[in-house]
């Protein structure tokens, strides 16, 4: 009986602990989320508070912040241990979904691989591909666990008088942005980190975050990306690609 007790106060006071830590990084994902949707930058589109005149609905901003307040709910969720690092969003992908590394087409593969409810599409116009979307959720769908999905810089960089175009963010765009990472990284405690592409990896090492590289899915990555994570996952690359297909 006083075993029985013992046991039950020890039980009570671990998830006493366990519920305050949650909450406490929930406040803090609310925060990131607010950060986020208050950022401005010239020839810069922030999903979370821009509207872009032709493609998207009405409250498309919000319906964005609700799909990353989702995709950062269910990952603390799933404890996930690895995080892959792209550049920036791209027009075609996370300025359309508000999520890195994902366009419209893999919004439901996303919402079954965290276990969540659907994400909102956020435009009015049909949905276009992304091929870094479509290698990056090809290959997750092969994976046991999904990593976390994120880029160092969390906005759409684009060229002046060209919002449907791709720009790499600038040395100050970057500085102005790179706290964003930092405080991800305190909520989640990625154990695995992998930057996508030379370009992250360099920001990685000078925000001093231990990392691998791996090739960047496009221009010609995509074998080299592939067979890197899947080396990483201790997986068998022979059995995890026999039924490997990339839709574009």
């Amino acid at each position: 009986m006083v075993k029985s007790l013992l046991i039950l106060k020890i039980t009570l006071f671990f998830l006493k602990r366990f519920k305050m830590r949650r909450k406490k990084e929930h406040v803090a994902i609310l925060k990131l989320l607010s950060q986020l949707r208050d950022f401005t930058s010239d020839n810069v589109f922030n999903p979370y508070r821009d509207i872009c005149s032709i493609h998207d609905t009405e409250g498309a901003p919000n319906l964005r912040l609700s799909n990353l307040e989702r995709y950062l709910t269910a990952s603390l969720s799933l404890r996930i241990d690895a995080i892959w690092v792209g550049r920036d969003l791209g027009y075609r992908g996370g300025r359309r979904t508000g999520l890195a590394l994902t366009d419209e087409f893999h919004l439901d593969l996303a919402a079954k691989s965290l276990n969540t409810d659907s994400f909102y599409k956020s435009t009015k116009t049909i949905c276009v591909k992304e091929r870094t979307a479509s290698e990056v959720w090809s290959l997750i769908n092969l994976l046991d666990e999904p990593p976390f999905l994120w880029n160092i810089f969390p906005f759409h960089p684009h060229e002046k008088n060209d919002s449907m175009s791709n720009r790499c963010h600038t040395k100050k765009e970057f500085h102005q942005a790179s706290f964003f990472f930092l405080e991800l990284m305190k909520i989640y405690k990625f154990n695995k980190v992998f930057a996508l592409g030379r370009d992250a990896s360099n920001e990685l090492n000078y925000l001093g975050v231990k990392h691998s590289i791996v090739r960047h899915p496009s221009y010609g990555g995509q074998t080299e990306f592939r067979k890197t994570i899947l080396l990483s996952s201790g997986m068998s690359i022979e059995e995890r690609t026999k039924n490997y297909r990339l839709d574009i």
